[in-house]
This record gives structure tokens, sequence and C-alpha cells, in this order.
């Protein structure tokens, strides 16, 4: 049986109040426990997505968003999400292993060679999409043959960040403008706020709508008190990122970090909608130095390691190409140049 994501267990009459104060009280940060690995897919304790075929079975949900993408039940009953056909695959995977590495919070995305969708569609995103303009979907998955299957090669499946996802009926997800409410005394500080924003600039994570950002909880499994004790803020869409259309190189090289180096500010204003639920900001020192020295502890061969191993050779053709590879690696290593040598802030 499939078991779907947690939710936070709130009172309804209570839920914005307690978002509001899970937001208040977020953590955006910690000191990343192990060094960098860039180059392999996260743990995997029930093994289920370190198999040579991944299996699953379809789970027929209404389609959202325009990039490939289907729900499927593993055989414990875990729900993950596959991506499957569009450069996000790179985009995510990469976006999702840097974050992490670095001490933020992101879902945990694994590169399969092969998933197997039993009762899948050839097209899953595209006819689910059909299916719902014409009211028929319902009526179609119960005539999915059971044991027909759609096998996905090279996929990017998605197991969800620990911790149940804090809501309000008005209220999904976060707004990169709510991070000022956040209260530095028992939530981020300043500083981990700043270096979340930096690294957001970093990828041009323009498409930062607040449903592409989920607040979570991350007190122990089972009865839990209200309000939550441990909230934690994280990016969990990046599909659009390394562009901003999408994994593009040359327009990701052209985009600047900074739209004043002196003044220490960052804008998304010239990326698409504008910069979104994102507001131009001066970065302070402590956050500068906060991102620099996690981003300067990665050398070259971990930074190539990140872009070999995650197919972005063979974006440009369909063939590898390690100068390719070897371009994405020095524009990133030429961004974080630019904030370890900028500063200081003014305060």
């Amino acid at each position: 049986m499939a078991r779907p994501p947690a939710e936070w267990p709130t009172d309804p009459s209570h839920a914005q109040e307690f978002r509001a104060l899970a937001l208040r009280r977020a953590k955006v940060w910690q000191p990343p426990n192990a060094p960098a690995d860039l180059a392999s897919n996260p743990v995997d304790p029930s093994g289920a997505l370190s198999q040579p075929v991944v299996r699953c079975r379809f789970l027929s949900k209404r389609a959202h968003g325009t990039s490939p993408k289907f729900d499927c039940v593993l055989p414990d009953g875990e729900i993950v999400k596959v991506k499957y056909g569009t450069y996000e695959v790179q985009a995510e995977l990469a976006a999702t292993r840097l974050l992490t590495a670095l001490g933020f919070g992101a879902d945990r995305m694994f590169l399969v060679a092969r998933v197997r969708c039993y009762g899948c569609p050839r097209f899953p995103f595209y006819v689910t999409w059909l299916l719902d303009h014409l009211h028929a979907r319902a009526f179609a998955a119960r005539h999915l043959a059971d044991d027909r299957y759609t096998d996905f090669e090279w996929a990017a499946v998605e197991r969800r960040f620990e911790g149940a996802t804090i809501e309000a009926p008005d209220a999904k997800g976060w707004a990169w403008w709510e991070l000022d409410q956040v209260d530095p005394a028992s939530g981020a500080s300043r500083a981990e706020l700043d270096a979340l924003r930096i690294i957001a600039m970093f990828l041009a994570h323009w498409d930062n709508k607040a449903p592409n950002q989920r607040l979570v909880c991350l007190d122990p499994p089972g009865p839990r008190p209200e309000p939550c004790r441990r909230p934690f803020a994280i990016i969990q869409d990046l599909g659009a990122t390394f562009g901003p259309n999408k994994v593009d190189l040359p327009q990701w090289k052209a985009m600047p970090i900074w739209a004043d180096a002196h003044r220490c500010t960052i804008s998304m204003r010239k990326l698409p909608y504008g910069g979104a639920t994102f507001p131009d900001v001066h970065i302070t020192e402590r956050g500068r130095q906060l991102i620099a020295r996690e981003l300067a502890a990665l050398d070259n061969h971990q930074v190539v390691s990140l872009f070999s191993t995650l197919r972005f050779g063979e974006l440009d053709g369909g063939v590898e190409s390690g100068a390719e590879v070897n371009a994405w690696a020095q524009v990133f290593l030429e961004k974080v140049r630019q904030i370890t040598g900028a500063g200081p802030c003014p305060s």
C-alpha cells in the first residue's frame, strides 16, 4: 500500500498560527557532517534506489507543472517522484547535491540508469494531462494492465527531505521575502539566511514562487507536539536552475552573482518574472564569509565530478564531451571566485 508523505498534524483552526511560528523559528543551514561527495547518489537506507533496475508501480495523480514527471510506488509502499526526458533531470540532481554538500536542506535526488514503471503509459505526464483535460483519468487508470511496464533511462528519482510538511490552507511553501520574519534568536541567523540567498543566486533559482520552497518539521516521528520544535526551510523544486533557461551554459555564465559587488547586493530582477518572490537584498559580511568558506572547500576535481557523473557532457549532441564538462566546471569555479573575492561587505 502506498505511504503518502507526512504532513504536519495541526488543528486547521490553528494552522496559520503554527505555520507563522514555525517560520519565525526556522533553520536553513547546519554544518555539513561529512566531506562533500558530489559524484555519488545520496545514502539509500532501503536500498530500493540502488538497484540496477528500480521497479515501481505507477500512481495515477493529476499532472502539475510543465516538466515530464510522475509519482511511483516502490515495493515497500514508499512514494517517489520520477523525472525523465528533460534537462531538469541534470539541473535538479546537481543543485540538490550541491545544497546538501554545503549544509542546506534539499530533497534526495537519485540518478537511476533505468526505472521500470508497472502500469505506466508510455508518456505518463502528457497522457495524464490529456486524460485530466478529458475527465477520463480515473476510467483509464482502471484499465491499465498491471503487468505492463515502461522503462525510463537515466531518470531522476526524488526521495523527499525528511520531516513532515508544515502548511496552512492558504499558504503552501514559503516566499523569499518571508525570510525577513525569521527570528535570529530562535531560528536561522542573518548570516545563514544570507548564505542561502547567495546560493539561490548562484544557481539562478528564478522559479522561486512559494510552492517551490517547503517548510518542514524535523521533530521525531510519532505523536508530535504543536507547534513544531524543529522547523527547517528548504528549496524543493530546483529543476529550473543553471540557466536561467534550465541548464544553459552561456546564460549561466553571463549571470553575475552581484548586482553591486562593492555594496554586496544581489538581485534577480533581470531573471524571469523580475525576481518573483526574491527581493533585492544587501548581504552581510558574515553571510558572504559563511558561503564562501563552504564553496572554497570544493576543489576542481569535485566540481568536475559533479558535472561529469550527471552527464552534463552529453547535453549537446548526446555524445560525452570532456570539454563541455570542463566548461561547466570553470563557470562554477568563476562564480565561487566572485563570492570569495568580494568584500568586506559594508555594515
